[in-house]
């Protein structure tokens, strides 16, 4: 097989690392890549919003297999233009992706079809009537620009001041771009966020192991939303009985909604749940892999990725396949300094080569480049350090030790990722 991964962070790195392992697998392309990745596949420079010259590069190199990574070109209908052409794709639909592209129309969806979510208060395209509503909800609030944002478009608002000025920010001001010119506001739930994440031909559907990402920026969930600054994973995140109700009031009803609909779905589907005292409830959908769980997932997989992505691509999916590790995996993110807001980049990266010798360890470039035969950070998130051991307890030592072998000017992470659960898990023990 010939393979051409599209996207250029830690989530493809992972991706790119699994699927080099399978003997079926003699050549991985990834575009655009980043410094770390150029390891392991051939890097073409193509921005991953550019969908003619994505098109082009793959009736070039005319892959066996397409994966997509990031949402952008999902949204923008890259699955749609590669079947159109004959190329075998892993990622969903230009339809489908809408489940990601507009938080309106996931919210509708997941309303039309009874699954478990949080109230909707109403959706709107100005800031007056928008503010209007605000007369009538419980504090505090969520607002969701609807389409794109690059992460920056949700706001947990704990008073109209706060709420009227994220309005206006997003529809008056555009500081979101055109995703933010209409906003959602709905009730804000409480509980313990989940990540969970199928993989479906759609009709068949196999369901990966559990993770939790850590989204804000600092210790103690405290700072700015990021786009993830670690994640775990462990078989003890989700309980036989929470499995089961997650299966029959959200991922079946909404297998049976999109072929309703007629919206065809083969690839990835992230569910993005609220365990509250109710029951689990969707937060928001993700039509790809996220990141940084994605690296959580791919160390604790012990089945050929390869084999089993190319039978999802022509619906043969067969969910006896999939088979992982026990134990557990972590992913801690090495920033650079400021993200996520303004940071500066092109700081040596130093100590990854004693990393080699860590049994366990990989290290998944995510803002990383070549320059001058040395790496350098090119982005907010640089790294992703992960390891996959025997319990939950040995991968967070594993990876927080080989932390500590790397360097780079003004280097931030957070150094209590997973910490919770290991501490619920050793009063267990």
């Amino acid at each position: 097989m010939k393979i051409l991964v599209i996207g250029g962070g830690g989530r493809e790195h992972a991706l790119v690392w699994k699927l080099k392992q399978s003997p079926r697998v003699e050549k991985i392309w990834c575009a655009p890549g980043n410094g770390g990745i150029a390891a392991d596949a051939e890097c073409i420079a193509i921005d991953t919003g550019d969908l003619p010259r994505l098109v082009a590069l793959a009736e070039r190199l005319a892959p066996d297999l397409t994966v997509v990574g990031p949402e952008l070109a999902l949204v923008l209908g890259i699955g749609d233009t590669f079947r159109q052409r004959g190329l075998p794709m892993i990622g969903p639909s230009r339809k489908a992706a809408r489940l990601e592209g507009s938080k309106i129309f996931a919210k509708e969806f997941l309303l039309r079809y009874n699954i478990p979510t949080a109230r909707m208060y109403g959706a709107y395209d100005s800031v007056e009537a928008a503010q209007a509503s605000l007369k009538a909800i419980d504090w505090p609030v969520v607002i969701k620009a609807d389409g794109l944002c690059a992460g920056k478009g949700v706001l947990l608002a704990p008073d109209r001041e706060a709420a009227s000025d994220f309005m206006e920010r997003s529809i008056q001001r555009s500081e979101f771009g055109a995703g933010g010119h209409r906003i959602l506001l709905e009730e804000a739930l409480v509980g313990e966020e989940l990540s969970f994440i199928i993989l479906t031909d759609g009709v068949r559907y196999a369901t990966l192991v559990p993770t939790r990402d850590h989204k804000r920026a600092f210790d103690g969930n405290h700072g700015p939303n990021t786009g993830g600054m670690g994640a775990y994973s462990s078989d003890d995140l989700l309980t036989a009985s929470l499995n089961d109700a997650l299966i029959k009031n959200v991922v079946e009803p909404t297998i049976q909604g999109l072929s309703a609909n007629h919206i065809e779905y083969q690839g990835f589907l992230y569910f993005g749940l609220m365990l509250t005292s109710a029951g689990p409830k969707v937060l928001e959908f993700n039509c790809r892999l996220g990141d940084p769980e994605t690296q959580a997932i791919v160390t604790r997989m012990d089945f050929d990725l390869a084999e089993v992505l190319a039978d999802v691509a022509v619906a043969r999916l067969d969910p006896a396949k999939l088979h992982w590790k026990a134990g557990g995996s972590v992913c801690v993110v090495l920033a650079s300094q400021g993200y996520p807001g303004q940071i500066s980049v092109g700081k040596k990266i130093e100590g990854l080569t004693a990393i080699g010798r860590d049994t366990g360890v990989t290290v998944f470039h995510a803002g990383s480049k070549l320059q001058d035969g040395s790496l350098v950070t090119s982005g907010g998130r640089v790294l992703g350090v992960t390891a996959a051991k025997r319990t939950l307890h040995q991968a967070i030592a594993a990876v927080y030790h080989a932390v500590g072998k790397i360097q780079f000017e003004g280097m931030h992470y957070r150094k209590d990722i997973a910490a919770q659960a290991s501490r619920v898990h050793a009063i267990g023990d």
